[in-house]
């Protein structure tokens, strides 16, 4: 196949992607060679159909019209999970990052840490921002509820003793949806003063 109609090939995949949609120039191996492909990808590029969020990896973006800010990036949370997906493993927000996805803090780190049972590795992203996946053991992510871990690793970031009232607030809330069988089975697997939290915030 010539780098010609690889480009053919490869706008047309794009043209029925959404805007946001996340690519990688890996998922297109099958037409020719890596090195053509992301030649490929760059000249794509160039031409403002897509953007490059770090190496081998773009998006479709979408561009906000309405209060003219223009290129509207994926948010690190979206390319992460973009990644996860292609890679068929699991990964959770820690830290900083967990606290942002829930609701508990306004601070969008940049540099974002997941927990994962698949490879550990750091990617760099656009503007400075990067995504480290931390491989743990895969006992640590045996949660039944995903809301209930996310609130785990949050409060292990603030620390005991520093869980202000508005926070609690927002648990509560985090909470109130969440099927109390679930609930109960992951009290098992939390420190005792997030157990104590998660209580209250019941």
């Amino acid at each position: 196949m010539t780098a010609q109609s690889i480009d053919k090939k490869i706008i047309a995949v794009i043209n029925r992607k959404k805007h946001g949609a996340i690519l990688f120039a890996s998922d297109f191996a099958d037409m020719g060679e890596q090195k053509t492909i992301n030649k490929v990808f760059e000249r794509i590029t160039l031409s403002g159909k897509i953007i490059r969020l770090a190496r081998g990896i773009y998006c479709k973006p979408k561009v906000d019209t309405e209060f003219g800010f223009g290129i509207v990036y994926p948010s690190v949370d979206d390319v992460a999970q973009a990644i996860a997906q292609r890679d068929k493993c699991r990964i959770v927000p820690t830290g900083d990052a967990a606290l942002n996805k829930l609701g508990l803090s306004t601070q969008v780190p940049m540099n974002a840490v997941y927990f994962t049972d698949g490879t550990s590795r750091r990617i760099k992203i656009y503007n400075g921002r990067g995504i480290l996946f931390k491989r743990v053991v895969p006992k640590k992510l045996n949660f039944k509820s995903e809301l209930i871990m996310l609130i785990t690793f949050a409060l292990q970031r603030l620390g005991q003793g520093n869980v202000s009232e508005e926070q609690l607030n927002r648990i509560k809330q985090l909470l109130s949806n969440e099927p109390q069988e679930l609930i109960a089975e992951d009290l098992k697997l939390v420190p005792g003063w997030i157990r104590s939290i998660i209580l209250k915030a019941l």
